[in-house]
């Protein structure tokens, strides 16, 4: 199988999971580092997430980011953006956006700390949301949070994101991701889950999201890739975490994930360069530095 046969789709998480927990940065900072990440050659860009402004403030402009998107329309970029509820739904297929990001919590604990729902009362919304994303031609995902680990009630039974994951395919998600919340997944859960999971929805591509609070994002990210994963979120610089699981770190950085890949003879279609100058806007941008080991380097 040849590197580029063999590549995989990176999504840009920056804007969103990036910086949700950052003070609120203006539309014009925003831009900023909208432009640089076009500048990487990311074809997936996941922009923005349509939630409670009270409860993610650094969020509460969704629709003027989205409004800015159609200037990028020529670079062939996949925009999309997180959704948590109904609500959020039909404002981002109000605002033109309607390839959609909906998570499912696999904890009951974090579910209700998320979205103020249980597991089941959010996976049976999937039905409705799959429904009014494919009326408009749109594509649904469906991420299962909290798919190693959970803050409040220790190590997520594999069992159960398998059966979750399964059933959201079942209810009409496109495309499945498993979301490493809190960054504690390691190499070996890694495979076996991701072989489990592609075992119940072998017909629906399935992503990872890993963060990196424990240092085995990267590696967790390879062994993914070895079990057949192909699409893969990370943040340029390192950004993010989720402010409703502590102890949260960031995601994997981008520019790592380029790195490693494309040192392995595996096509991300990324410049390195360039992504790492665009964690380096990013810094400017949040005014502080980043936990990126590569962009530190001679920081």
């Amino acid at each position: 199988m040849t590197a580029s046969a063999a590549g995989l789709s990176i999504r840009e998480v920056a804007l969103r999971d990036g910086l949700q927990i950052e003070a609120p940065v203006s539309l014009d900072g925003k831009r900023r580092m909208l432009d640089a990440i076009v500048a990487t050659g990311v074809k997936r860009v996941e922009a923005t997430s349509f939630v409670s402004p009270t409860a993610v403030p650094a969020l509460a402009d969704a629709e003027q980011l989205a409004a800015l998107l159609p200037t990028y329309e020529d670079k062939g970029i996949e925009f999309s953006a997180l959704v948590a509820g109904f609500g959020g739904v039909k404002r981002a297929l109000a605002a033109g956006m309607n390839r959609l990001e909906y998570v499912v919590s696999a904890s009951e604990s974090h579910s209700k700390a998320n979205v103020g729902r249980g597991v089941e009362e959010s996976l049976a919304l999937t039905r409705d949301i799959a429904d009014a994303v494919h009326a408009v031609g749109g594509h649904l995902e469906v991420i299962v949070a909290i798919a190693f680990d959970c803050p409040f009630e220790g190590r997520t039974p594999a069992a159960k994101v398998v059966d979750l994951a399964g059933r959201a395919a079942e209810l009409g998600a496109d495309t499945l991701c498993l979301g490493d919340t809190i960054g504690t997944a390691t190499p070996a859960r890694t495979d076996a889950l991701v072989r489990a999971v592609t075992d119940v929805a072998p017909d629906h591509h399935l992503g990872c999201h890993f963060h990196d609070t424990r240092g085995t994002g990267l590696a967790s990210a390879w062994s993914a890739y070895q079990a057949g994963v192909r699409r893969f979120d990370a943040s340029i610089g390192g950004l993010g975490g989720c402010p409703f699981a502590p102890g949260a770190s960031g995601n994997i950085a981008t520019e790592e994930l380029v790195y490693l890949f494309e040192d392995g003879g595996i096509d991300t279609g990324l410049g390195l360069a360039e992504t790492v100058a665009a964690a380096r806007v990013a810094v400017d941008v949040v005014g502080h530095p980043l936990p990126s080991r590569f962009l530190n380097i001679d920081a």
